[in-house]
Parts: structure tokens; sequence; C-alpha cells
């Protein structure tokens, strides 16, 4: 059967980008000079930049034309609760989870801050180092209020924590409050992460609540500089005009 033209058009484009061929933060030819290169239609041209957007390689700005993104860069989700097993999914990459501290604790002073929980409460801790294609890039600090999770093992912390929490123990996982800031690399990232020369890490805090508004989890997630790209979806409120 005969691939469609604008699939053709949009595997060409795509590997010379995933190549470099295409450099990121370039902009492409318009749409009226592609169609020229390609002797197809606007419209063809078109369904093959919208795939082209869809898939994260390029970003359709108004009046501008279609600029390439940096594809080296993993796209990371702000908004959403994604485990790095749904994450590492989407890639296509090859992704290891190595388990470095798994244990139940009285919590520290740290932990009870977190947490809001006291002496009378356990926690568990986990500490992953995440690989993608055989680079240390994350390292997660977990720690879970036993009252909700009384039960965890390493097994389970070596595929997917929320994988068994939803399932198994059935928890309404509903939301998260973030924050995100750049700290200086401390020894357990040198220790844990493949950093190279890099002096600072993108830090993700998670405050991770039940459907009940209980909070359950803490999760400090430390992100290599050059291997992610934080992204959102926004909406502007509607504004009464009186």
């Amino acid at each position: 059967m005969r691939e469609n033209k604008y699939l053709v058009i949009y595997n060409d484009i795509a590997e010379k980008i995933k190549s470099g061929k295409i450099k990121p933060n370039t902009k492409l030819l318009s749409e009226h000079e592609l169609t020229e290169k390609y002797e197809t239609s606007r419209e063809t041209i078109r369904k093959a930049l919208n795939l082209l957007s869809q898939d994260g390689l390029i970003q359709k700005i108004k009046g501008k034309g279609s600029i390439v993104l940096d594809v080296a860069k993993i796209n990371f989700p702000i908004s959403g609760l994604v485990s790095f097993k749904e994450l590492a999914g989407t890639l296509g990459k090859e992704s290891k989870t190595i388990v470095r501290e798994f244990g139940l604790m009285k919590p520290d002073d740290f932990a009870k801050t977190q947490l809001n929980v006291t002496n009378k409460d356990e926690i568990w801790k986990v500490v992953r180092t995440r690989e993608i294609d055989q680079e240390k890039v994350i390292l997660d600090k977990d720690y879970f209020n036993k009252k909700y999770v009384p039960f965890l093992t390493k097994e389970i912390c070596e595929n997917s924590i929320y994988e068994y929490l939803e399932n198994e123990l059935k928890l309404s996982i509903s939301f998260a409050r973030k924050e995100i800031l750049v700290e200086e690399c401390t020894e357990e990232d040198y220790q844990y992460l493949d950093l190279d020369d890099f002096g600072h890490i993108v830090v993700v805090k998670n405050y991770v609540y039940l459907d009940d508004t209980s909070l359950f989890q803490y999760t400090e997630s430390r992100h290599r500089l050059d291997k992610f790209r934080f992204v959102d979806f926004a909406r502007r409120g509607q504004k009464n005009s009186n």
C-alpha cells in the first residue's frame, strides 16, 4: 500500500530533526516553500506540520512559522501526576530503576515537616536512581505515610509504586502541590547520578494527596539540567468587563 504523502514528508523532516541535520531553534521553510520542495499541496504540508507539532518536534508560532524544538530534551509534564514507568513508556527509550535506599523508619525532622506527621507515625523512605538510555538522569527521594501505605517492598519500588498503590491497595491518588527550583548538586546527587561537570540540578517537590485530601506522599525528584523540558498547558480565564 502506498504511504500517504503527508507521512512521507513528516518522516523526512522528523528524521532530519532527530539526526541533527535540522538544528534546534531554527525555523523550518514556510508552507509555500515546503509545497514547492515536496511538490505537493499546502493541505498536505499542513497535515505533516500538525503531526510534527503533536509529536513535540516543532512549535508552530502564529505569524512566525514553525520552530524546531530541542528533541534531546525529554518533555516532563508539570501539571499531571505521571509515574516514571508511565513517562518511560511514552519515550521509546531504554529505561531502568535502581533502588538505592529502602526501608521503614521513624520520621526525622525533615519528614515530619514535609508529611505533617509525628513521632508516633512511621514512614517508608525510598531513594531511586532513574536511568534513560543507560544514563542516570533522575534521583527520586520518596516518603510515604505508613498509615496509607501499610506494605511496600523493594521489588515494588523497582517496578512502579503508583501501579501498586492504585491497582493493589486501591488508593485514589487525586492531586499534588508542586514546587520547582534549581539547587546546587549535593554529594548524593554526584554519587547516584551521571552529572559530569554540572554544578546545579532541577528539583521538583511534590506533596501528593488522596481523594479525601489526605497528604500521603512527599517526593523530591532531582533532574539533570540538560535532559528535561518542563511543560504545562495553561488557559487564560475569562475576565468580567464592567
